[in-house]
């Protein structure tokens, strides 16, 4: 369309300029040599631009052959840019080292690229010497290439103060958004968390990584940068500069929590983890608070019964209210409670607070097998029920304790009509592992009461006493 316009407009001025030499031709003399040459205005410009167009004419003939072999050479770099990164997209990584090389070595301008590419298959190929030889040889108009190159290396080479002394040369600034993110992610690394998550309002201004991953880093370095804190201004002020949804994490408020209470602010790190939870249940959490160190109170005891009413399907709900009862002394209202919670799909932490309180309440039978299940819930193996209370006698000395399959299978059955628990695919009998009196061969690993087992002994290292023969 602009060469039809082009012409148009050409053939205009021509037909004015025509009219404007019909009303007065013109006369031109050139004296050449002693010769006299005349001629019209329109006669010497037509003979000029006809002149320019042979010379133009032999310029292209004289030229063509040399620019055919440039754009023949061009596309030959092209297609060698193409074929090595095609090579290194296929696993062909020294093929494609040697193609990016050449082709950077041809190509100043795209120089730093390609370099980078070939950098990236020496890796592949294991030469890290090759590699840092490629990012190296980029000069200084590619300073900024360079320092982000080295500094990706860097840290995947677990040296993040490398990877800071390269993006913080002089000759790198201004870091473009690459590098800013680099650079967090490198003092984050070195322990820095407090400056990473300074540098997340310009992360995100630049579009520098996904949302999705600045959200995690954002949790990530808040949670560190609280647990990093030195004294309690540095971590004060930290806790207030968050966001108030930030605040509300599991994660953070749990860092919180910790950092306030090696500190001796129990207060503050109760009422961070209760405001946590009121705007988000998170079950480790709550295990969190109830461990924390303080004095068992009457507002503590109302908090976790609320807690029991407004979840009480939850583990951590149950085990909170459990911990509390059994400070206080009151074990078999504790033992209920740490039930539901298994019954509730608590594992290893629950058995051992179960443990805990029967070692505390002197049965040192269940105490063991307790923390035997702690351990095996911890591997994801089966459990082993408990005999059930007032299943264990005493004579004398002696206690005579009921065989477990007798006991386990109408506890399991009592509390599968009521709804406790889902019917099993399988019978009782062939899933349980029951404590009988019948012979057990003493090598075998998986005998409970066999010494090499974990879960023999866990807090005793003294052997069990014989079995009585049954009565």
């Amino acid at each position: 369309m602009r060469t039809v316009l082009f012409w148009i407009v050409l053939a205009l001025v021509g037909a004015l300029a025509a009219q404007f030499l019909m009303s007065d031709p013109g006369y031109v003399l050139v004296r050449y040599a002693g010769t006299d040459y005349t001629t019209t205005v329109a006669y010497a410009l037509a003979g000029i631009l006809g002149g320019l167009l042979l010379l133009w004419l032999l310029w292209l003939a004289l030229t063509t052959p040399l620019r055919a072999w440039r754009e023949r050479q061009a596309g030959k770099r092209q297609a060698r840019t193409g074929e090595g990164l095609d090579a290194l997209e296929l696993g062909e990584y020294e093929r494609a080292e040697k193609l990016l090389a050449q082709a950077a070595a041809d190509n100043p301008e795209a120089a730093a690229g390609l370099r980078i590419a070939a950098a990236r298959a020496a890796r592949h190929r294991g030469d890290l010497d090759a590699a840092h030889r490629h990012i190296n040889a980029l000069d200084a108009d590619h300073a900024t290439a360079r320092a982000i190159a080295n500094a990706h290396y860097a840290l995947r080479e677990e040296r993040p103060t490398d990877a800071l002394v390269a993006l913080d040369a002089p000759q790198a600034q201004p870091l473009p958004p690459r590098g800013l993110a680099l650079r967090a992610k490198a003092l984050a690394a070195t322990g820095q968390a407090a400056a990473a998550y300074g540098l997340l309002g310009s992360l995100r201004k630049q579009h520098a990584l996904p949302e999705a991953e600045l959200d995690a880093l954002q949790l990530q370095w808040a949670e560190d940068q609280l647990r990093q804190a030195t004294d309690r201004n540095a971590l004060a002020e930290r806790w207030e500069a968050m966001p108030k949804t930030l605040r509300h994490e599991p994660a953070v408020a749990a860092a919180y929590a910790r950092r306030a209470s090696d500190e001796g602010w129990h207060d503050a790190a109760e009422q961070a983890i209760r405001q946590a939870l009121e705007e988000r249940w998170d079950e480790e959490l709550a295990h969190h608070y109830a461990a924390l160190p303080g004095v068992e109170s009457d507002e503590r005891l109302r908090l976790f019964e609320g807690w029991r009413k407004r979840w009480p399907a939850s583990p951590a709900a149950a085990s909170a209210l459990a911990t509390s009862l059994r400070r206080r002394g009151e074990w078999p209202a504790a033992r209920d409670h740490l039930q539901a919670a298994l019954d509730a799909g608590g594992s290893a932490r629950i058995w051992e607070q179960l443990g805990d309180g029967h070692a505390e309440a002197g049965d040192e039978q269940r105490a063991r097998l307790c923390y035997g299940n702690a351990l095996r819930a911890a591997r994801g193996e089966p459990v082993m029920m408990l005999p059930p209370e007032g299943a264990a006698t005493t004579h004398g000395a002696q206690t005579h304790v009921v065989p477990e399959h007798v006991a386990t299978e109408h506890e399991a059955s009592e509390r599968i009509t009521a709804g406790q628990l889902p019917p099993p695919a399988a019978p009782l009998s062939a899933t349980m592992q029951p404590l009988t009196d019948a012979p057990r061969d003493p090598h075998d690993p998986r005998n409970p009461r066999d010494p090499r087992d974990p879960s023999f002994d866990v807090r005793d290292d003294t052997p069990l006493p014989p079995r009585p023969p049954r009565v």
